[in-house]
């Protein structure tokens, strides 16, 4: 079970005659320049918010349980926001604002919330997939959306590199130099390699990581540099020091964002 953060807000005021709607969402990131609204380029918060304004006739701020970069997709991010208008159902919010959305973009899911439930602050443990493939069986309808390596490195090497990253570290190695986070220590809960057949042929190689939270470019920074020892055959022991470090020089490379997705947040 994911521990709680008690340092955070536990309650969020409605104002009066407001709801609290929150939304399943799914998008296919190749097209944007990440989740979180940004002036002069196109995001995924900037066109549900433009979506729901023609929707709601109102202006309304959607909350997202947490930002993706440009090109990362997400599976199951998560959103809320606050509206006056009571005139659409809840469950009926998918067919109200996917037809305002491009097809990259699509509302899954709409149901109500209290005022304990903030999509970001009250989250538990967020759920990302890394997919990769070996190059040779790449085909032109995964553009964008797995990492390539000329091989794939042992599965078991991969999973021993994995293993070190479970439990509570000071990840700075894999930081980002723009990352803001007032700590770098997180508690990663789950951290595994596996093998699964692709549709396109071939197999896909998926890294799944859930953790109370992740820092700027953590991941792929994560994925890139255990699939570069791997490449080179080096000891699980090395990957063990590389962490310890704390020295972001001593990473190897950030994989690519296409091959990230955001599956799942876990709440309460």
């Amino acid at each position: 079970m994911a521990k709680q953060d008690w340092n955070r807000p536990t309650h969020f005021p409605l104002l009066p005659n407001q709801r609290r709607i929150r939304l399943l969402i799914s998008y296919d990131g190749a097209d944007f320049a990440g989740w979180q609204r940004q002036k002069g380029v196109v995001t995924v918060q900037e066109l549900i918010e433009k979506a729901l304004y023609v929707v709601l006739k109102e202006e309304v701020n959607l909350f997202g349980s947490g930002r993706t970069d440009a090109k990362v997709h997400a599976v199951g991010q998560v959103a809320h926001f606050d509206t006056s208008n009571q005139s659409i159902p809840v469950e009926a919010f998918p067919l109200a604002l996917n037809p305002h959305l491009p097809h990259s973009i699509r509302v899954v899911e709409g149901e109500l919330a209290d005022e304990k439930f903030h999509a970001r602050f009250t989250s538990l443990s967020r759920e990302y997939r890394y997919y990769t493939k070996e190059s040779v069986h790449y085909t032109p309808f995964e553009r964008g959306r797995v990492g390539l390596v000329g091989k794939l490195p042992p599965l078991e090497l991969l999973n021993g590199y994995a293993k070190v990253l479970i439990g509570t570290h000071d990840f700075s190695t894999f930081s980002a130099a723009g990352d803001q986070s007032h700590s770098r220590i997180r508690d990663l809960y789950e951290s595994e390699f596996s093998l699964e057949p692709s549709p396109w042929g071939g197999d896909v190689l998926i890294y799944r990581v859930r953790a109370n939270a992740f820092m700027m470019h953590q991941v792929r920074s994560m994925v890139g540099t255990m699939l570069q020892m791997g490449e080179k055959g080096e000891p699980v022991a090395t990957f063990e020091e590389c962490l310890a470090s704390k020295e972001r020089l001593k990473a190897g490379r950030t994989a690519p964002p296409g091959g990230l997705y955001l599956w799942r947040i876990e709440y309460a």
